[in-house]
């Protein structure tokens, strides 16, 4: 599609998908949104797959598409949701960044978590399959990229560990996990049989 009007944004994500889980239509398609109950609205993208977590199961039947990814905000959603009530206020910026550290330190075991996650004021990135995600700071902030885009100035981004921005700039930095994912292509057999219809 051509644009009409040049897009203005302090954030922007976007994502080229390889359908890991879920068939190639519209509905497995990232960035997927949500409104949590306080009306904040949440951006996910994930360059990754989850192989086991018994906690997105029950996603299954609420989710519009087939992904893993889909099942991921779920989660984030009804976290936040649930600790908000038990505060009876919406969250702050720290408040919401722990939560998502502990999702993603307790889903991180066996399963590719490369995710950005935007919640209109803090940015959360993760990764923990060694150079997939990649960093660079400029004036106009960060950017981050699964390959560098240019020949200068990327770096890692930080490795097994959630970290969260603000206007480009890194204010919060999660508990280091130690679950490296490797690949193994014998992990992916069962899905694509099941996606295949085998």
């Amino acid at each position: 599609y051509l644009l009409s009007e040049s897009i203005v944004a302090k954030t922007a994500l976007a994502h080229i998908r390889l359908a890991t889980i879920g068939n190639v239509e519209y509905e497995n398609c990232h960035p997927f949104v949500g409104t949590d109950n306080s009306g904040r609205s949440w951006t996910l993208i994930h360059n990754g797959t989850v192989f086991e977590n018994d906690r997105l199961n029950k996603y299954v039947f609420l989710q519009k598409g087939e992904t893993d990814s889909e099942r991921i905000l779920l989660y984030i959603l009804e976290s936040i949701n649930e600790a908000s009530a038990k505060l009876g206020r919406p969250l702050n910026a720290e408040e919401r960044f722990q939560i998502l550290d502990g999702i993603v330190n307790s889903s991180s075991p066996k399963n590719k978590l490369n995710l950005l996650i935007d919640d209109g004021e803090l940015l959360y990135a993760h990764t923990n399959f060694r150079d997939s995600l990649y960093l660079r700071k400029d004036s106009f902030g960060t950017t981050f990229s699964t390959q560098p885009l240019s020949e200068t100035d990327w770096q890692p981004a930080p490795f097994m560990t959630l970290t969260g921005w603000r206007e480009g700039k890194l204010v919060f930095t999660g508990a280091q996990h130690q679950n490296e994912y490797f690949f193994n292509a014998d992990s992916y057999k069962p899905l694509y049989m099941a996606y295949s219809g085998l």
